[in-house]
């Protein structure tokens, strides 16, 4: 393949243009979709698929359509937007609502589908919407066969066809057959791939002709070709388009086709595809697609492109979702390099941890964290005012005030850092909710407090709990751990953590581990913190976050090397305070200057003790209360700045 085959200089890799909606999956696997009793949400449509998932493998990919003036349309602009896709040129319309799909998994070869696709915004988009600079700005367009279903957007698409024509942008053509969109199945049957139809053969033959690269499954190329045979309906499509085809094999892999097509498909090139064990087709070609075009539009050669497009596919399909089953550029290296292979990637453990940490997440600055989640010192603060436990709740909002005013403080300084809390179930429910979703750094603990070996507040099933958690919160433990307890102490205690980290996994939260070393443990060994990181990384825990005490400079260049060599993704550590005076505080920070692993600190009763105390006893106003929490938390702020100076 030649080096000139798109023009230099663009700004963008690839545009798509497509379906965008909403798909929502079962989460009930084997369940009709009558019986499904919940479901989980993700984006979808077949264009904004491949332009969430060449996104995620590096390539500057935009999508183009239309969403509606609805929560639904944020969500799939945000999701684009997050794995860096430029969403400039999406449309938001005031008229419609964005599309939905519902779909179950019932068995391997069934997958029951439901489009709520009527007048829906992405099929509203129109010639007017395309914007020749835009479609001039790419080196590619890529078109899902849907968008010239319909008088609008066979026009929008045309438009967008003309101009790329126009400017040496290379068109893509994802023949992305769906017959319930072409009026050809009953509404209710999306899950029918084929229907031989001479309309809609005679509509794609019309523009097979505009395009340099075409793309599809077998049953999509017979469609395309109007034959039953697949090497007469190649040859129907090849006298009507010079076009590269790559047609999708399923579990074989996939052939590309340059020229003439062969007299056996075996003439040519297979490439093989990737064996997994199957859970869910949905989204395979879409992945396959993203795969391909990741090293199309870097000049790869065909077999590259087909081990990246089949790859792709192979992973997508044995995981539930569709867009957020796209793997990234690590996990793709790893299974590359694997000596065997990975035939369960839904069971390979660093498999699964790549697919969470190795995707855009959100980047944290400086963090500066007021810890409320204290249950008993409050219980305690608020028996001796003589006040009812639902004064805690109260207090707690309070605090709400007082971040809220800190981080205000911030931004007017031009001071970049993140603020953040830490906030429990049982009496700050409201402040969690107040918190979240707006950009804070959001944690809540699980652990009883006190607890030693380690319970858990909901009892030990800690996953069920985890399902009505908001994604963004992230879980904190506190464990009162030293690697030398009695054994069956530290067995249980690993058990304990080992599960949470197991339950975070799959619900998808980041987890925070406190770890704090008994102080009148009869093993006072120096380096006993830097022992039990080592030993829960021996165990395969691998927390997002750490959080513990004020450490030397030595100790922390240790702990350092440490996090950097075993886990190159972990978020960072955050200083605790356990009620110290903010002024032996500012010494641990300065101990912690040259650290690149501390990200900031999280501390509680240094700044709310007094106040609380006080406020729970009558003594000042809810006023008096922030201001003073207020001042406090900017007195740490300032002895954090001033030791990183």
């Amino acid at each position: 393949m030649g080096q000139t085959r798109f023009a230099s200089g663009r700004q963008l890799d690839l545009i798509c243009l497509g379906r965008l909606g909403v798909d929502l999956y079962a989460q009930q696997v084997g369940a009709r979709l009558e019986d499904v009793s919940s479901f989980a949400k993700y984006l979808g449509g077949s264009s904004a698929n491949i332009a969430f998932g060449t996104a995620r493998l590096g390539l500057r990919s935009a999508m183009l359509s239309r969403t509606g003036d609805d929560h639904m349309g944020r969500f799939l602009i945000e999701s684009l937007a997050r794995e860096g896709c430029d969403v400039s040129s999406i449309k938001v319309d005031p008229q419609r609502l964005t599309a939905m799909v519902l779909l179950g998994l019932k068995d391997r070869e069934t997958f029951p589908l439901v489009f709520y696709r009527e007048n829906c915004a992405d099929m509203a988009l129109r010639a007017e919407d395309i914007s020749e600079a835009f479609i001039a700005s790419s080196k590619a367009l890529l078109i899902t066969g849907t968008h010239f279903s319909t008088d609008g957007v066979y026009k929008a698409s045309i438009q967008a066809l003309d101009y790329a024509e126009k400017h040496n942008v290379k068109r893509v053509l994802d023949i992305d057959y769906r017959p319930v969109l072409w009026g050809l199945a009953g509404k209710g049957d999306g899950e029918t791939r084929f229907v031989a139809d001479q309309n809609v053969t005679q509509h794609v033959q019309q523009i097979l002709p505009r395009f340099d690269l075409v793309v599809g499954t077998e049953e999509e190329f017979l469609m395309a070709g109007g034959s039953e045979n697949l090497l007469s309906a190649l040859r129907n499509v090849r006298r009507l388009s010079a076009a590269t085809l790559v047609v999708k094999l399923g579990p074989q892999g996939c052939t590309v086709i340059h020229g003439e097509i062969p007299a056996r498909l075996e003439d040519g090139a297979i490439y093989p595809g990737v064996r997994v064990e199957v859970l869910n087709v949905l989204g395979a070609g879409d992945a396959f697609m993203s795969g391909f075009l990741s090293g199309w539009l870097e000049d790869a050669s065909d077999e590259r492109c087909c081990q990246l497009a089949n790859a792709c596919g192979g992973l997508v399909v044995s995981r539930h979702a569709c867009a957020p089953a796209m793997p990234t550029r690590a996990e793709l290296d790893y299974l590359f390099s694997s000596p065997v292979p990975i035939t369960r990637p839904d069971q390979d453990v660093t498999l699964q941890r790549l697919h969470q940490v190795s995707v855009p997440r959100k980047q944290w600055k400086q963090l500066f964290i007021f810890a409320f989640d204290h249950r008993g010192q409050l219980v305690e603060l608020a028996q001796k005012g003589g006040r009812d436990l639902g004064a805690i709740g109260e207090l707690k909002q309070l605090f709400i005030k007082a971040v809220e005013r800190v981080e205000s403080d911030l931004r007017e300084q031009g001071i970049e850092a993140d603020v953040g809390l830490l906030a429990d179930q049982r009496f700050g429910q409201d402040s969690l909710n107040a918190a979240t979703g707006r950009g804070w750094w959001v944690a809540r603990p699980v652990e009883v407090q006190g607890s030693r070996p380690l319970a858990f507040e909901h009892g030990r099933s800690i996953g069920s709990n985890l399902i009505a958690w908001p994604q963004e919160q992230i879980i904190k433990c506190l464990v009162q751990f030293h690697p030398d307890d009695e054994p069956m102490l530290r067995l249980e205690q690993e058990a304990q953590i080992k599960a949470l980290y197991q339950a975070s996994q799959v619900s998808g939260h980041e987890l925070l581990l406190e770890i704090i070393p008994p102080k009148d443990h009869p093993s006072p060994h120096p380096d006993v913190l830097y022992r039990a990181l080592k030993r829960l990384y021996n165990l395969g825990i691998y927390p997002a976050w750490w959080k513990i005490e004020a450490q030397s400079a030595e100790e922390w260049q240790q702990l350092d090397e440490l996090i950097q060599a075993r886990d190159p993704y972990c978020r960072g550590v955050v200083l605790l305070g356990l009620n110290a005076p903010a002024s032996a505080l500012a010494e641990g920070f300065q101990q912690a200057s040259q650290s690149q692993t501390c990200r900031g600190f999280a501390v509680g009763r240094t700044i709310f003790q007094e106040p609380s105390r006080a406020w729970l006893a009558g003594e000042i106003d809810d006023e008096t209360l922030i201001r003073q929490v207020q001042d406090t938390f900017v007195e740490l702020i300032d002895a954090w700045r001033t030791a990183r100076a």
